[in-house]
């Protein structure tokens, strides 16, 4: 049986066509941020939107990518956060080697914790990673040396002092984790997990390890969630152990179950929403928060599978859709 051959321009545009909507999601902003047509106030919440959407991809790749239930990835953040001030503060390290340290040690956590732990599923899982959060958040309190206690610790980089630093980090670092994700997926490791999710008798049965994959996409989504932890403490440039609290983790939930478990850029888009809509309903005050139930309700009672289900928005075919509404356009000048 041979391979089919794809042509070398389906390659070619396959690549192209997202690269320059990446580029123009990431540059024009920072631009337009960089000469003050976006306000500093606007410019923050978009930053913000864009850490908790790197945040709901690590729920989603657990959720929705290895049929797992989460609700501690808040833990994992608040690890993130204070391994890149313990790195850079504390042992003095260049922050790009901090970031990456956190997000390795973070990762590091995941394992440890998931190896006792994703023997369980469905509830069970839950419930102990939900302690895991807690566990996290108390001893950040307790830990005055390296967390600061309930008071928290500041941490100044350029990216609390330049809005368009601080929206052009985030978001080239989001469309990087995206593009690794997706190519993770298409991969003979990604198709593994997706087995395991859609149905874990069947892939045991075919050969696939199915706990070495759980741990997989478990260590991924911790990593991711330390890289989060760490861009929202840069971006803030103050943290408290309350970032680790049960709370948190149900927004990122939120966001996924929003968005489509399944689907990364459902995900981000639910983040960006949701993360915007916050702060523009700030005037009800503690009313607000009323909101993200209502919506909850709505969705799963008009679309329970969320925005985009398990799809993912393609900027190949919108690029096309686009073209042949042009063609058509010019077709029905010429016909006149």
């Amino acid at each position: 049986m041979h391979k089919r051959n794809i042509p070398l321009r389906t390659h070619i545009r396959n690549r192209i066509i997202p690269g320059a909507f990446a580029l123009a999601g990431v540059g024009l902003p920072a631009l337009l941020i960089k000469y003050q047509i976006i306000d500093a106030y606007v410019a923050q919440i978009i930053t913000l939107g864009g850490v908790n959407a790197i945040l709901a991809v690590s729920v989603n790749t657990i959720t929705g990518i290895t049929g797992q239930l989460s609700i501690g990835q808040a833990g994992f953040m608040a690890l993130g956060a204070y391994g890149a001030i313990f790195f850079n503060l504390d042992m003095g390290l260049p922050l790009p080697i901090a970031v990456l340290l956190a997000g390795l040690v973070t990762a590091f956590m995941g394992f440890i914790i998931g190896f006792p732990t994703l023997k369980l599923s469905g509830d069970y899982l839950a419930i102990v990673t939900l302690g895991f959060g807690e566990i996290i958040r108390v001893i950040l309190i307790n830990l005055k040396a390296i967390s600061g206690g309930a008071n928290g610790r500041r941490f100044t980089t350029l990216l609390a002092i330049y809005p368009d630093v601080s929206f052009f980090t985030v978001s080239a670092v989001l469309a990087g984790i995206l593009i690794l994700l997706q190519n993770f997926l298409r991969s003979s490791y990604g198709r593994a997990i997706l087995a395991v999710r859609e149905d874990e008798i069947a892939a045991n049965a075919n050969g696939i390890g199915v706990f070495r994959y759980k741990m997989l996409g478990f260590v991924i989504a911790s990593f991711i969630a330390g890289i989060g932890g760490s861009l929202f403490a840069m971006v803030v440039g103050f943290v408290k152990p309350d970032v680790a609290s049960f709370n948190k983790s149900i927004d990122y939930l939120i966001f996924v179950v929003l968005g489509g478990m399944g689907s990364m850029t459902g995900s981000v888009l639910a983040a960006y929403v949701l993360t915007y809509l916050q702060e523009f309903l700030r005037f009800l005050q503690d009313y607000r928060l009323l909101i993200y139930p209502l919506i909850l309700i709505f969705v799963m009672l008009f679309r329970p599978q969320g925005l985009l289900g398990m799809k993912e928005l393609s900027f190949v075919r919108l690029w096309e859709r686009v073209l042949a509404l042009l063609r058509r356009g010019e077709g029905n000048g010429h016909e006149q």
